[in-house]
């Protein structure tokens, strides 16, 4: 009954049953926007720097170096650089055909550091409903694992930031960035989560209150961040609930604890990450923006 999430992970009441459209919002041809995704690590030391290429006659050339890490073609690189929009190692660089070395000299764009490690992998995986959690299961059962067997082969070793139990479907954030996927599971970062619940039963106000004010389960209390009734029809209700809780289960415990049993659940956000329209089963790669708020977020 539940419908697949919407890029803002709230349906449309009419469709909930449901369709949600958002407008795209329209660019200026003369903009130049940078496509590269920022590095894990956005500062390095002194005795680095010093070793990198920067005005040493070889090296590869710059506006090079920022096509390739997916800032802009090498032409619109070049207008960067006019533009002052780009420094190599804390310095804006104005002049064509500077030379770097990729591997040492900092380059940013517009103050973020570009990511050049080709190896980090960042992924937003839509893990379908029955497939298990893990990337290896001991019992045979659907796991994630059989979705990333490519990449696996081929050397990535990609793993799961948190789980999602095997009845729950939505977004799973899959990673090599070991750093950044411990700081997004700690829970002094606060990390949000949003999930569309179909349970049984009529919603109304007491039930969204309960939620909010907190609700005492056997391993300590629970509350929602936020929560709110999407739409109700023949006896179910949808619901919008985001939290920062890990604990396991804890949607379905919260709800099963105020009698509205889960039907079914899908996690639609992670922080600033949405699924949007993505079909179970399918992985897209982050966009720059995206990793650049998950960074933010856990101060990176």
């Amino acid at each position: 009954m539940t419908p697949p999430a919407r890029r803002d992970g709230t349906p449309d009441k009419k469709d909930f049953r449901l369709s949600l459209s958002a407008p795209r919002k329209q660019r200026s041809d003369d903009d130049i926007v940078s496509h590269a995704k920022p590095a894990r690590r956005q500062n390095v030391n002194i005795s680095q720097r010093r070793q990198g290429g920067e005005g040493n006659g070889e090296g590869v050339r710059l506006q090079k170096v920022l096509a390739q890490a997916g800032v802009a073609s090498r032409r619109h690189a070049e207008i960067l650089i006019d533009r002052g929009r780009v420094e190599v190692n804390d310095k804006i660089v104005t002049v064509q055909g500077m030379r770097v070395n990729p591997d040492v000299d900092v380059i940013r764009v517009d103050g973020v550091r570009i990511k050049v490690n080709e190896d980090l992998e960042y992924l937003i995986l839509n893990k379908p409903r029955g497939m298990q959690s893990t990337m290896d299961d001991e019992y045979g059962r659907p796991c994630i694992g059989d979705l990333l067997a490519e990449k696996t082969f081929s050397g990535q070793r990609l793993f799961h930031v948190g789980r999602l139990d095997a009845d729950t479907e939505g977004l799973l954030l899959l990673t090599n960035d070991g750093e950044l996927a411990n700081r997004l599971m700690h829970p002094k970062y606060n990390i949000t989560k949003t999930y569309l619940a179909t349970v049984l039963g009529e919603a109304d106000k007491a039930l969204i209150k309960a939620l909010r004010d907190g609700i005492e389960l056997e391993d300590g209390p629970a509350k929602a961040d936020f929560a709110q009734i999407i739409d109700t029809h023949n006896g179910r209700s949808l619901l919008r609930i985001e939290l920062h809780e890990g604990r396991k289960h804890i949607v379905r415990r919260m709800l099963k604890e105020l009698d509205y049993p889960v039907q079914s659940l899908v996690r639609t956000k992670l922080h600033t990450l949405q699924l949007g329209e993505q079909k179970p089963g399918s992985m897209r790669s982050l966009n720059n923006s995206e990793l650049t708020s998950l960074y933010k977020a856990v101060g990176m």
